[in-house]
This record gives structure tokens, sequence and C-alpha cells, in this order.
């Protein structure tokens, strides 16, 4: 094998990142977010089994600056507008679940035997659950603009700022930790923070959005410059001596108030991603296999509370402040594991001296049981619910008052058309439908789709599909036409797709009008004429059969409703299924 030098270097960073593609891909078919892959990783290309990993300073210097993009991104969110505009139920539901979780972890890590400092390090980085991952699996679920998808948003937002103080405490607390520290010194180093800070604030308020206008010309500039701009200030920090991650946080907050935040952090996004390779790879090789074998019953105590613990306080606060059940249970899910912050912020504790590498081993097994564990919670939070609902009952007030004042009463009285799905084709659908003559109630789990329906004069509430309490209490005794326009909210046993649910949800309540449902190819329109549908809508079919007939292309004039099929499809299609709306 060659010396160890540049050569070398390039070869061991070629076989990490392959092990990481691998891992990553085994990762990917076993529903894991990357962050389990990637410590994986560097278990497998550490000492105690492959040992490959011999270039520790440069991996430590690409997972510093992606720490400084993670931190970047952080600071990028916390606009003051954002957090002036953050509600009741985010705040109550953020701060309850931090004050509870630190808390109650406290007594838990002394109850282990770890000592008062340690325990209030383990105890804050259990209050942290990954931004990354929960807004990753919702938003896969199709769930991030639900009732509890904006919950669980706000509060993260909540855990984002406490994961702000906490890394501004730590770096504070690092300022003393140095050898013979002296007063004066320390003063120095409080009043360039303060200093620091207040450049910041000018700069965001006079200069920032011209600046990044500016940049914002190239789209290839913006990244550079963001990244330039973050590690630039985390190196600043470094030199002042407030500490890295401060100065990353404030890169972040310096431009949080332009109009470019959003764009630069899409940009961004996936650079960080393959730079927190190197940190978590770089975290797990430095993992002794022996000294995670003495972790493992801590480490199950832990997990048990975080995965349980951390749930059950979200739907209490929820169900104290007027939430059903449902809406606790799934927004509760998604605090049900603890955050790559945790293992930073454990990282930035051994680098101060205050815990030892137990500790942030520790620390790692309850960040890979919980991340695993609660990515499945979340895939299979609604088969969960159903499961568990019958023991949820104390969870939940006996009115139900925000989702009640959601709802509004509007169910009274009668409707021609129930409308499921108010999105640009549900709401074109139900516009059209209007200028027929006919009364349309829409519904939605996007209060705000609700609030627009609303704001045009016309009949909205808010309720889910799959909720079969919610669908027995319509006005269906009325209604000719239920038109679900939903798309499909995932396949597979582990989200049952909410058109079926609605459907069997629908006759047992005792519908007897008739269902049209939006699908997307040929097997969902036999599958759902095989439940009942009488109408299929397939919207880019029709719209494409509508564009030809008014094009007037072709000799022979297209039916209304007819469905642009291959004449193999065409022969598949079940021909019992009706093509339109009488």
């Amino acid at each position: 094998m060659p010396e160890l030098g540049e050569g070398y270097v390039f070869h061991e960073l070629a076989l990490l990142l392959a092990v990481a593609a691998a891992v990553g891909i085994v990762g990917l078919l076993l529903r894991q977010p990357l962050i389990v892959a990637f410590i994986a990783t560097g278990i497998i290309v550490g000492g105690d089994v492959l040992g490959v990993v011999h270039s520790a300073e440069h991996i430590d210097l690409l997972a510093e600056i992606g720490i400084a993009a993670l931190l970047f991104l952080v600071g990028l969110k916390l606009d003051l507008t954002i957090i002036r505009n953050l509600g009741g139920v985010a705040l109550a539901t953020g701060l309850g679940q931090v004050i509870f979780t630190s808390v109650v972890g406290f007594l838990i890590c002394l109850a282990l035997g770890l000592d008062a400092l340690t325990s209030v390090y383990v105890a804050v980085a259990l209050t942290f659950s990954s931004t990354i991952i929960i807004v990753k699996l919702l938003s896969d679920k199709r769930e991030l603009d639900s009732l509890h998808g904006r919950i669980a948003l706000g509060f993260l937002i909540v855990q984002d700022i406490a994961v702000v103080v906490a890394m501004v405490a730590l770096s504070a607390i690092g300022v003393g930790a140095g050898d013979s520290p002296s007063g004066l010194g320390i003063v120095g180093v409080i009043a360039s923070g303060v200093v620091m800070v207040g450049l910041v604030l000018l700069f965001s308020r006079y200069l920032a959005e011209r600046l990044v206008r500016l940049v914002a010309r190239v789209p290839e500039l913006l990244v550079t410059f963001s990244l330039a701009w973050a590690v630039l200030f985390a190196a600043l920090g470094d030199f002042f001596g407030f500490g890295k991650e401060l100065g990353g946080l404030l890169a972040g907050v310096a431009l949080a108030s332009t109009s470019y935040r959003d764009a630069i952090g899409t940009r961004l996004s996936s650079l960080r991603d393959f730079l927190l390779l190197f940190f978590f790879v770089g975290l797990g090789s430095r993992l002794d296999l022996d000294i995670l074998g003495d972790q493992v019953l801590g480490s199950l105590v832990l997990s048990v509370f975080v995965l349980v613990g951390n749930p059950l306080i979200v739907m209490a606060i929820m169900g104290y402040m007027g939430y059903r059940k449902r809406t606790g249970f799934l927004a509760g899910l998604t605090v049900a594991q603890i955050s790559e912050f945790s293992l930073i912020f454990m990282a930035m504790g051994l680098a101060i001296g205050h815990v030892r590498p137990e500790a942030l081993g520790l620390v790692t097994l309850v960040g890979l049981i919980t991340i695993t564990l609660s990515t499945y919670m979340i895939i299979y939070s609604h088969p969960l619910f159903r499961f568990f609902e019958p023991w949820l009952g104390f969870l939940e007030r006996r009115d139900p008052v925000r989702e009640l004042a959601l709802e509004e009463d509007e169910t009274v009285g009668a409707y021609d058309i129930i409308l499921f799905g108010l999105g640009r084709y549900g709401a074109a659908i139900g516009r059209a439908i209007q200028t027929r003559g006919l009364s349309v109630l829409g519904v939605d789990f996007d209060p705000e789709a609700v609030q627009r329906w609303r704001r045009h004069g016309r009949h909205a509430i808010y309720g889910d599909a799959e909720d079969p309490e919610f669908v027995a209490h319509l006005p269906l005794a009325t209604a000719s036409w239920v038109v679900v326009a939903t798309p499909a909210l995932g396949k597979g046993i582990a989200h049952q797709d909410s058109r079926i649910s609605l459907i069997d949800s629908l006759r047992k309540a005792g519908f007897a009008g008739r269902i049209a449902v939006r699908c997307h190819d040929l097997s969902e329109m036999r599958q759902f004429s095989r439940l009942g549908a009488d109408v299929v809508l397939l919207p880019f079919s029709d719209a494409a059969g509508y564009a030809v007939e008014l094009l007037g292309i072709g000799g022979k004039a297209i039916r209304e409703g007819e469905r642009l099929l291959d004449d193999e499809e065409q022969g598949d299609a079940d021909t019992g299924v009706q093509r339109q709306l009488d």
C-alpha cells in the first residue's frame, strides 16, 4: 500500500464515498434517513471493522465546513418575521416538549449513574428533533400542508431556536475552556461577539438584500457565495474565540431577512448533506465498539423515553389546547427521535472537555435507535393511530375547540356535491360545478386551502379523508356526488391510500350517491373501478383529449370524456367504468 500522502488520501476518500453510497442504497431500501447510513458507514470504515480511515484531519476539515453550512441554514430560517408569527400551539408545544424532555431526561440520566454535568449535556441533546428528517418524511407523505404537519413545522422552529440558544451558551462556556484564561481575554471575546452581532443586524437591515440580489443574477455564483459566506463567518467566530458554530449561525441570520432565503436554502441543502457525510463518518469511525457495548442498557432506556415520552407530552399539550387526539398523535410522532444537532452538541462538549467519549457514544446509540424506529413510526403513522386510538381518549378534550373552530359548522344545510381536495385541480372542478348552478361543500386537510376557498364566499371545512368519524358527520344524505380530487398520499401497507379509506368510510356511513375519484394511471383506474367508484378522473389524459379537440386535429371528433389511451391500454381498461358525470 502507498505511503500516506495526497495520492493515498484521494484513494481513501474514494473508498469512503463508495462505501457510503453502498450503505446509503441499503438504507434507501430500508427507508432509512441518510444520517443512519452515514454513521453506519463510519463504523464500517473505522478501526474496529475495515480500518481504512487514516486521514482524519482531512475528514475533519470537510466535516467542519459541513457543520458551518448546516448552522448557516439554521440561521437562515431565523427570520424575526417568522418567529413573531409563530402560533400559540407551536410555542406551547415546542417549549413544553423542550422543558419536559430536558428535566425528565436529566433525572433519568442521574438514575443511570451519569454525573450531573454529563446528565445536563445528554438531557439537552435529547430535546432536539431532526427538522431535515421530519420535513423529508412529511413531504414524501404529502402531509406538510396538513394541520399536524404545519403544527410540527411550527414547533420545529421553536426547537431550532433552542438549538441556537444551546450552541451560543456552549460557545460562551468554551471561551473559558483554554489553559488559564484571563478575565480580560473573556471580556474581549464577549465584546467581539457583541460587535459582530451588531454588524450583522446592520448589514441585514441595509445591505443584505442588495448584495444577494446582485449575486443571484448568476445562480451558480449564489451557491459559491453562500458557502463562502458561511465558512467566512465560521472562521471569524473561531478567530475571535466565540466558536465556528456561532459564526455559522450569524452568517445565516445576516441573510435571513432577504427575499432569496428560500433559494439559498434549496441550492445549498444538497451540498450540506454531502459535507455532513464526513462529520457522521468521522463520528462513526471514532466509536469504540467495546465502549458502545457498555452503553446498550442506558441507550435503550433513553431511547424508550424519547420514542414514548416526547410524543406523549406533545399529545397532552395539544389535547389540552383543543386539538383532537388524531392530530396530536400524528404531530407527536415527529418528535420521537433526536437530531443531528444532538450529536454536534455532544461533540462540542467533548471538544471543550466537559464530557467523555462514552457520553458521545451513548447519545450516538440513542440517535441510531430513535431515528431508525421513528422513521417507521412516521411512515406507518396512520395504521399506528388506528391501533392505539382506543387508549388515547384521555389525551383529547370533550370539545376539541380549536379543530371545531377550523371546521366552523359549515355543514348545516344541503349540498349537491361534496368535493375532497381544494388544490388547483379540485378547486377548478369546484368552480366549474358551481357554474352549473349546483352547491358544493369543499373539504381539505390544509387549513390555508380551506381559507382560500372561503374567501370567495364558498363553503368549505377542514377535515381529513382518512378520519372515519369526520366522514360520517358530513351531510351525505343530500349529496348526489362525492368527488375525490386528492392525489394518492402513498402506496403500500405503510400508508393506505386515503382515497381507498375515504370510499370505505363513505359506504360504511351509508352514502347512497355516486363517487368520482381522481386517478393517475390505468392500474389505479381498474383498482377504483373494483372498489366501487362510479367515475374515474384522469386529469392528464382528459386534458390531452380536450386539447386535441380544441385544436381540431383529426377527422374523427373526440367524444366528451373519452380517454386517450394506447390500443393495448384501451383493451386492458375496464369497460364497466363510467366515463362522465351525468
